[in-house]
This record gives C-alpha cells, sequence and structure tokens, in this order.
C-alpha cells in the first residue's frame, strides 16, 4: 500500500486530519514518510543541498565557533548536541576541525538526536568516534555546552492558517482527490499570533510551527549551561508576515525542483516552511535562554574567517584555475545564495553576555547588496 492510500484511508475513518498531521505523515511514517524511507535526500543524487555539502569550511568554521565556546565556558568537559544530523556529514566536518585542538577534543563528547531510522544507518556507518545517539536530549545527562541544529525547524510538521472572518486552520480531506477544508482555529493558534504581535490581514495564508516552541522549551530545560545555535532559512516576524508572503512559505523539493504541492509525490519529496526566529526568540526568553544574537549565515561564516580558512584549504591542494573556480562556486553557493536565505540565531544560558566571532559582522552582505 502506498502511502497515499494509508492517508486517505484514515481521512475516510477519521474524517479530515489537520494539516499538521498530514505533513507528519508524509515525512515521519515509518518505512515510508520521506525522513524514513530508503531514499536518497541530500547532495546531487538526492532533493536538496546543505551547506555542509557545499564546503567541509562550514563545518570548521562550526568548530571555530564551538572552540570559542569552550573557552568562554573555561574549558572544561564539553557537550556538542545535534539535532537531526542527516548523513552525518556536518558532524563528520565539525570533528575533523576539532581532531586538532587536542585538549578540546579529549573532553568531548558529540551527541545526536536522530529520529530517522534510515538517517540513523547511514550515521553509525561512518562515524565512529566521539559520537553517541539519543533519541531524545531529555535522555543525555548535564548539558554543558553547545546544542546544534542545521535545517532542522524548517522540517518540523506545522498547522496551516488563514484569516478570514476569524483565524481559520486548514485541514486535509478527501474527494476523489486531496482537498482542503477549514475549521476554526484552535486557541493555541489564535494566541501565538497574539503573543507575537501580530495582525494578519483577511484573506493572509501562513503557516504555525507549535513544535518549535516545545522544542526550544525541551531544549532550554536540559542545557545546563553553554549555547543554542539554530541555523535555518527564515525571517523575523516583520518580515514573515508581509504582503508578498501571504500565501505563506511552504515549499516541497523533489529531485531538487522546487513546488508548492503537498499533495504529490507524498513520501518522496520533502516539505519544508520558513522558521519564525522572532517565535524562537520570545519563546526561547520565557524557557531561559537569552538571545546572544542573530545574523545571516555569510556573515556567521566570514566572522568566523571562512574566506581565510578557504584561501588556506584550497591553496594547498589546487592549481590557481582550479582555486579560482572552486573559490567561485563555493562563494555563491555559501555565501551568496544560502548565505543571504539562512539565519544563525545564538542563544545562551548561564552565561555572561561575550562578543562571540560569529557574531561581530551584522548580516554583512545584505547591506553590501541592499
Amino acid at each position: 500500500m502506498l502511502l497515499s492510500e494509508i492517508i486517505v484511508e484514515k481521512i475516510k475513518k477519521e474524517g479530515p486530519i489537520s494539516f499538521r498531521n498530514f505533513m507528519e505523515m508524509a515525512l515521519y511514517y515509518p518505512e515510508m514518510g520521506y525522513y524514513n524511507s530508503i531514499q536518497n535526500k541530500i547532495g546531487a543524487n538526492g532533493d536538496f543541498y546543505t551547506s555542509a555539502n557545499v564546503s567541509a569550511g562550514f563545518g570548521a568554521m562550526i568548530g571555530r565557533q564551538i572552540e570559542e565556546i569552550w573557552r568562554i565556558l573555561d574549558k572544561k568537559p564539553f557537550k556538542i548536541v545535534e539535532f537531526g544530523a542527516g548523513t552525518g556529514l556536518l558532524c563528520h566536518d565539525i570533528l575533523d576541525y576539532l581532531k586538532n585542538k587536542d585538549h578540546l577534543y579529549e573532553n568531548l563528547n558529540y551527541c545526536i538526536i536522530e529520529k530517522s531510522a534510515r538517517m540513523l544507518e547511514i550515521q553509525k556507518a561512518h562515524l565512529l568516534e566521539k559520537v553517541s545517539w539519543y533519541s531524545r536530549i531529555k535522555e543525555i545527562p548535564e548539558i554543558d555546552g553547545c546544542v546544534l541544529s542545521n535545517e532542522l525547524i524548517d522540517n518540523f510538521s506545522v498547522h496551516q492558517v488563514i484569516m478570514q472572518d476569524q483565524l481559520m486552520e486548514i485541514f486535509v480531506d478527501y474527494q476523489d482527490d486531496f482537498v482542503e477544508v477549514l475549521k476554526p482555529a484552535t486557541e493555541e493558534l489564535v494566541d501565538y499570533f497574539k503573543t507575537l504581535d501580530v495582525h494578519l490581514p483577511k484573506g493572509f495564508r501562513t503557516e504555525v510551527n507549535l513544535e518549535a516552541l516545545s522544542w526550544i522549551k525541551e531544549v532550554t530545560q536540559s542545557l545546563h549551561k553553554g549555547y543554542v545555535i539554530t541555523i535555518d532559512y527564515g525571517a523575523e516576524s516583520s518580515e514573515l508576515y508581509k504582503n508578498n508572503r501571504s500565501c505563506g512559505t511552504l515549499l516541497c523539493y523533489h529531485k531538487h525542483q522546487k513546488n508548492d504541492n503537498p499533495y504529490q509525490f507524498i513520501g518522496k519529496q520533502d516539505i519544508t516552511t520558513n522558521t519564525n526566529f522572532s517565535a524562537l526568540r520570545h519563546w526561547g526568553l520565557q524557557s531561559g535562554v537569552e538571545c546572544s544574537g542573530i545574523v545571516n549565515q555569510a556573515s556567521f561564516l566570514l566572522g568566523l574567517g571562512i574566506k581565510e580558512y578557504q584561501d588556506a584549504t584550497l591553496k594547498n591542494n589546487l592549481s590557481n584555475l582550479q582555486i579560482a573556480m572552486q573559490e567561485s562556486i563555493i562563494n555563491y553557493r555559501l555565501l551568496i545564495d544560502m548565505g543571504m536565505k539562512f539565519k544563525v540565531l545564538i542563544q545562551q544560558k548561564g552565561v555572561q553576555k561575550q562578543s562571540l566571532s560569529g557574531l561581530k559582522f551584522s548580516n554583512i552582505l545584505e547591506n553590501i547588496f541592499a
């Protein structure tokens, strides 16, 4: 039976399901959901790239920021907790950089939280030292260090809403095909916008990621002392709810092609939405983590010295022509394309406000191209 048929059966038995529950099944249904199936998802043969696929320098710069955080935390035993590590490539590149930092590496534990059985299998095949796996952050003993996520929040299952005379939630029904129906939104969804002081105009359609709020609360409760680094594409509320986004931010990726139809290729395409960084900041503060700062990915990487790192690495391995070509590709993808779309939010708990290298430039490329 196809996953689409399983969803149809559920609807026929129970009635229309929330878009949030539809998305959860499409992405995470055992063995058949997108992230639990055996198909390639990331890289040239998959459906999308991550920054770690573009250059090992991405992981090295995160490693450099982690090294700085370790010093701030008095060079004590250190845990890195990565949520949703994908193929494990970012973890590999971070550890490869930190291997040269003997005292830090000796006292380091790298903890991966992974709910995709398929990704877990791939990770365990090549991450052979320093790494342990967990299903929930609450399983990890007292965390002093850094909680890291890269392109995690955008894949949480979201509620979809549309403003009419009142806020309505989108549900999924089946009548010879998948169709959307509306029901009055719950108080929790209405309060989300009230809390963020967001007033949607009539006809405005968007998403609410309640799972992100539960996630930041759980992370904050588990983190004893240290930082939370969240890397994802998205924006603050002031950008997300502008008129030009009145159809929402949901996108699907299938074989490196974008579309906005989640009701096709069910279980075979990624479904993503923009992260609301205002929500992460607000509910993070409510839970006990302060905002250290937020910048775009380009500013984060440039602040940590990616250009110097890149120049040194390429010159040791390539001819002058190859260096120029490779550098232009990396610069475009990592600093211009992904660099402008992705944001890096850093939050802290139990430490005094410190200057972090990744935050020293304020959205430098946005200012250049403004």
